[in-house]
């Protein structure tokens, strides 16, 4: 079970007028690097508001052919290409990423780790998988596995994947990032207000056409039809990992899609996590590095951070949650 975002309904309104500006809300839904994405803008009229997004689509599509590892001519592939060969040179933008990306892996004791895609091979959640892989693949597909690994050369703005059969994917940051820049572009063009929501990593700038702050509904954990309190998020960003989208049962236990780099395993005991921070990026990646690194080691890095929040709901549906996160109510 997941925390469920719920957008207060009236905010998709194609046209919602403010008392003093007459400002719309336009919102368009599209399938953007392999998921959904959800874009909401605040504007003085309608088609101003669609051309807004259309640029903002643009930039999201020009991360996608940066970082997709599927796009062969991007440089992620062309860093993958080249693991255990040499380093390749690539634009500071994806450097700076690859970047922030191994001191997030150091905060977080290798919980988030963008070479895990090199387990890509050993579990399927695609409905393919008949049976648990062995632990001598497991073993075997974790040896190329280690942000460590990654090597960087700042003179030269360099990429090195140490070791044959290495991989770097962005998938438990990517979205993250792109939605963090279609804001940062939509904010240079004056836009007032928005949402930007990729699959449940969510960011927001502005307040609604009606001067209202924007808000997530957190869903009860034994319901998800029911809100048990309500959070604004102002200048801000979601992210939530969970396991209800994809998983494999065998012999009666689920096993999560989101693996343990340092093990190989499918990470346990956690039902969703959800990071509250300026930064989607951010969030995006702590999301994913707390469902690993478990309810007691996972807190206790959010406390610590002082600039994140989580909400925490474990296997038994217990919930959980950072020293400045508020709840209105607690579940019924």
């Amino acid at each position: 079970m997941r925390i469920v975002f719920y957008i207060l309904s009236f905010f998709f309104l194609s046209s919602g007028f403010a008392q003093e500006k007459k400002l719309v809300t336009v919102h368009k839904a599209m399938e953007l690097m392999g998921t959904r994405f959800d874009i909401t803008v605040v504007s003085g009229n309608e088609d101003l508001g669609y051309i807004n997004i259309e640029e903002a689509t643009a930039e999201i599509l020009r991360i996608e052919n940066m970082i997709s590892a599927w796009n062969p001519d991007s440089e992620t592939s062309l860093i993958n290409k080249n693991a255990g060969i040499k380093p390749v040179k690539v634009s500071m933008e994806l450097y700076m990423l690859i970047e922030r990306a191994k001191q997030i892996s150091e905060i977080t004791d290798g919980a988030f780790d963008i070479s895990f895609a090199s387990m890509d091979n050993i579990w399927k959640f695609d409905g393919s998988m008949k049976e648990m892989p062995s632990p001598e693949d497991i073993r075997e597909s974790i040896k190329n596995v280690g942000y460590e690994k990654i090597i960087l050369n700042p003179i030269e703005r360099t990429v090195y994947l140490s070791q044959k059969g290495m991989k770097i994917s962005f998938g438990a940051i990517g979205k993250g990032y792109a939605a963090d820049k279609a804001k940062e572009f939509l904010v240079s063009k004056q836009v007032l207000g928005g949402i930007i929501n990729a699959a449940g990593d969510l960011t927001t700038w502005g307040t609604k056409a009606t001067g209202e702050k924007w808000l997530i509904g957190i869903a009860n954990p034994l319901s998800e039809e029911k809100i048990f309190s309500w959070l604004p998020v102002v200048e801000s960003s979601v992210a939530t990992s969970g396991n209800s989208e994809k998983y494999v049962t065998f012999d009666g236990v689920k096993y999560s899609h989101i693996l343990d780099p340092r093990t190989g395993y499918p990470s346990t005991g956690i039902n969703s996590v959800s990071v509250f921070a300026k930064s989607a990026e951010l969030c995006d990646a702590l999301a994913t590095a707390v469902y690993i690194m478990g309810k007691e080691d996972g807190l206790a890095l959010i406390n610590q951070l002082g600039v994140t929040e989580v909400i925490l709901i474990d296997a038994d549906n217990k919930v959980y949650k950072s020293s400045g996160i508020l709840l209105s109510e607690e579940p019924k």
